[in-house]
């Protein structure tokens, strides 16, 4: 059998994906080089020539991950349709009662960032991204006259600290809050921040 050469950026992203999976199974904690390697059927030696030590492969792994629900985010917020229905739609796939697919791997790695200054370091950083972007799309409803916001920036420091602590919820804690009533919750927080009645944000 002839054996594929991978460049470099194929190599890392295969490394990545199996890293990421890994985590998602077993948890940041636990995971082993010994486990991405065994999951490619590589040698360990291999992982460590691209990520020198685990702690930088979970943080690459954990960028790599984060970065596509961003993207993703970034899709959605850049569509050409009101501001509101922009915001709603990335609010709504953000929730964890969405299609958003990185929630567990978001809470192993904010446990995880505490004593993991690396992974302290990607967790601040993409954070910040994800703030900034919802920040943007409510200062442009605002600009437009579509909804009111004195601080488009506080409403998104608020209404994702709303959604991470909804997250926890969901998905550590089976049943202690149903989907459909923090997808209300979620949806009044939009009409009090934005100064909208209910009835302005019906389908």
């Amino acid at each position: 059998m002839t054996r594929v050469r991978l460049s470099v950026a194929q190599r890392r992203g295969d490394l990545l994906r199996a890293a990421i999976e890994q985590i998602e199974a077993r948890g940041v904690a636990a995971v082993r080089i010994a486990d991405v390697a065994s999951a490619l059927g590589v040698s360990n030696a291999l992982v460590l020539y691209h990520f020198s030590t685990k702690e930088q492969l979970v943080a690459a792994a954990f960028r790599h991950a984060a970065e596509g629900d961003l993207a993703h985010l970034r899709k959605v917020l850049g569509r050409r349709s009101p501001a509101l229905r922009r915001l709603r739609s990335a609010v709504r796939w953000y929730a964890p009662t969405g299609q958003a697919k990185g929630w567990r791997l978001w809470i192993e790695s904010w446990a995880v960032a505490l004593r993991d200054p690396a992974l302290r370091e990607v967790a601040q950083d993409l954070d910040r991204q994800w703030k900034a972007a919802l920040a943007e799309v409510i200062a442009e409803g605002v600009a437009a006259g579509e909804f009111r916001c004195p601080d488009p920036a506080g409403t998104a420091l608020r209404l994702t600290a709303l959604l991470d602590g909804l997250a926890v919820q969901l998905t550590s804690y089976a049943g202690a809050v149903p989907r459909a009533r923090a997808q209300e919750w979620v949806e009044e927080a939009l009409v009090r921040e934005l100064g909208l009645e209910q009835e302005g944000l019906t389908p």
